[in-house]
């Protein structure tokens, strides 16, 4: 369990906030499947670091402000954030659409930024062809989220309580309104990505089958001197799937990115 959960309001928008742990600030932006519990990936990191993990904007219990139309405006909000938390030399994690707003953030202003840790992220168009997740059912997308399909069955098996369900539609209602067109990419990100002058960690599942793995490539090409690693045996969701390898993968790389040592490739 957290430390403790919390409802700051930022800019006039309340949200919910797990932390716990004591050390070197992390902060952990969550996918588009939204944020559920303190999971064993976020308690291995609190060993070491103060985490602080944001239910987005549009998501779960925060509140759904009307400026939400863009990822771009979720990177806006977390830069006041990190200023109004009062967060300095910040391990910024993010998975999935988290990933992307993480990386958004970065190309803007990373004066608040140790270091960059992107697991899976959206954002970047994959050179191979990729499902559209918007036409997925419930169950399907549960499936997909996983290699191992015991922790899917186990997942459906459970029938979701009423609140899950509304959190369940309210996350869908905005992740399609600000990243379905185009498809859970940003044409112009790309373009911009070579201004991430901090430490990055690309992180991702090997049978990845929401996001290719083939698509970290594209990362590592143009942020400057990003480190990859493809953890296997995982799909999309690798914190979770295989909690004990991911964590130490990002915390050996955190270490490293806090003693500005340069990073072997």
């Amino acid at each position: 369990m957290p430390n403790e959960t919390i409802f700051p309001t930022i800019a006039g928008t309340r949200i919910r906030m797990f932390r716990g742990g004591q050390g070197e600030q992390v902060v952990f932006l969550h996918g588009a499947a939204g944020l559920s519990v303190w999971t064993p990936f976020f308690q291995a990191l609190a060993e070491r670091y103060s985490v602080n993990v944001p239910e987005h904007p549009g998501f779960g219990q925060s509140d759904n402000p009307s400026w939400l139309n863009s990822v771009a405006n979720l990177s806006m909000f977390y830069l006041d954030f990190l200023e109004s938390q009062n967060l300095n030399d910040v391990h910024l994690i993010g998975n999935s659409l988290g990933g992307w707003i993480a990386a958004d953030l970065a190309t803007r202003n990373t004066n608040r930024i140790a270091s960059l840790t992107l697991i899976g992220p959206a954002g970047l168009k994959p050179r191979e062809p990729s499902d559209d997740i918007f036409r997925w059912t419930y169950e399907e997308s549960i499936k997909r989220l996983f290699h191992d399909q015991a922790i899917a069955t186990r997942m459906l098996s459970q029938a979701p309580t009423s609140e899950q369900v509304a959190n369940l539609i309210k996350n869908q209602t905005t992740v399609t309104r600000i990243a379905a067109n185009p498809h859970l990419h940003d044409p112009h990100l790309a373009l911009r990505l070579h201004c991430i002058k901090v430490p990055t960690h690309i992180l991702w599942g090997a049978q990845d089958r929401v996001i290719p793995a083939s698509t970290a490539a594209l990362w590592t090409e143009v942020i400057p001197r990003a480190k990859l690693t493809i953890v296997e045996n995982a799909g999309h969701l690798p914190h979770a799937e295989r909690a004990d390898v991911t964590s130490n993968e990002v915390k050996t790389f955190l270490s490293r990115a806090a003693r500005r040592f340069p990073l072997t490739l």
